[in-house]
């Protein structure tokens, strides 16, 4: 068994009471107040999530771009310098490698992708297979720390440690600049809460760390702001019905059966593109939905969903009960011939059928 890692923040989180748990290889914060509390805090106020578990790799050199093109489902050319898009890595079965960020450095010459940190040597190794035209790559992983700051005050708080426009910033844009005195600090809104905000990139040295949280807690401390774990993360992106890997998505499951067909893009050539334009054109066995409980009952991952009869037509994927909403919700996937909203389904909840009813994302 492997060591279990640390990020820069780790000391923190444990001086904090935070709750800890493995997770991608990592020490990571779970909750410290409590996930209510936390995602409230988010939801109505701001938040500091550690995530510097997260993969990041660098792309550089004149056929960069076109590496990206073809391991990568959306159409990253139409990227210009700052600018960020939500992509997905498929593979040669039908899968999903991985989900990711494409970031636009500096057009047709250097790009950063970010992944998931559970999938960082697979999502390295399946990029570099394809790296016949010889793109430099980098993984700056192990030496980059990355902070998400999140909620309605979060670019207040932070504006007031840049001179970056961290105010005015569109969704999927980004800024290089200096931060407390720190160069090459890249700051992004490309969150995963739905509730607005910013991630903040940087290097690791020089007690940067250290120099940046405590700063963004002395800046926000008239915001309330709070650190906030995993658990919170993950009931705030559910709600938003944002998809996780190794639960809504993964090896076996196609973007086009995901509902991501909006970040697969056939103006390209890519792995596995010509069965996706097939499942696109004809439609695909089964489709991942949203649902919402009406009966009482917390769907689980793994739970399985059923007709009316009692029939099997899918499986949960994920599901809580919703902070921000006072319901169960979940997510989960069916046959496409139950996957219209308004469509009754059952929930297998200890062998009882609970009612739910499937609903647009994001649930509301």
């Amino acid at each position: 068994m492997s060591e279990i890692l640390n990020t820069p923040f780790t000391h923190k989180h444990i001086a904090l009471g935070a709750k800890m748990a493995p997770f991608a290889g990592y020490n990571m914060p779970i909750s410290y107040t409590g996930i209510n509390d936390e995602h409230a805090a988010v939801r109505n106020k701001v938040g500091v999530f550690d995530v510097s578990h997260m993969g990041e790799f660098i792309l550089r050199g004149p056929h960069a771009l076109d590496l990206i093109q073809s391991v990568t489902s959306n159409d990253a050319s139409l990227l210009e310098d700052g600018k960020a898009q939500y992509s997905c890595l498929p593979n040669t079965d039908g899968g999903i490698v991985d989900d990711l960020l494409v970031y636009c450095v500096e057009k047709n010459k250097v790009y950063m992708l970010v992944v998931n940190a559970s999938n960082i040597e697979k999502d390295w190794n399946w990029i570099s297979k394809h790296n016949t035209q010889g793109v430099e790559m980098h993984n700056i992983s192990p030496k980059t720390a990355l902070l998400a700051v999140q909620g309605p005050k979060a670019t207040q708080v932070i504006q007031t440690l840049t001179k970056m426009d961290v105010t005015n910033m569109p969704y999927y844009s980004f800024a290089k600049g200096e931060m407390l005195g720190i160069e090459n600090v890249l700051i992004s809104a490309t969150g995963y809460t739905g509730a607005g905000g910013v991630e903040i990139y940087f290097e690791d040295i020089n007690d940067n760390a250290n120099k940046i949280w405590e700063a963004i807690f002395e800046a926000g401390a008239a915001f309330g702001i709070q650190p906030i774990g995993l658990g919170a993360r993950d009931t705030l992106r559910l709600e938003m019905g944002f998809c996780l890997y190794g639960n809504d998505i993964d090896d076996t499951t196609s973007p086009i059966e995901a509902g991501l067909g909006w970040i697969t893009k056939f103006t390209k050539s890519f792995t596995n593109s010509t069965v996706l334009a097939n499942q696109k054109a004809n439609g695909v066995s089964k489709k991942l939905v949203g649902f919402e409980m009406i009966d009482r009952g917390i769907p689980r991952h793994y739970y399985e969903i059923k007709d009316a009869a009692g029939t099997l037509i899918g499986s949960v994927t994920s599901g809580t009960q919703a902070p921000s909403l006072g319901k169960a919700i979940g997510m989960g996937y069916v046959a496409a011939e139950h996957a219209k909203p308004g469509t009754a389904i059952y929930i297998d909840i200890r062998n009882t059928l609970v009612k739910a009813q499937v609903v647009k994302f994001p649930f509301k």
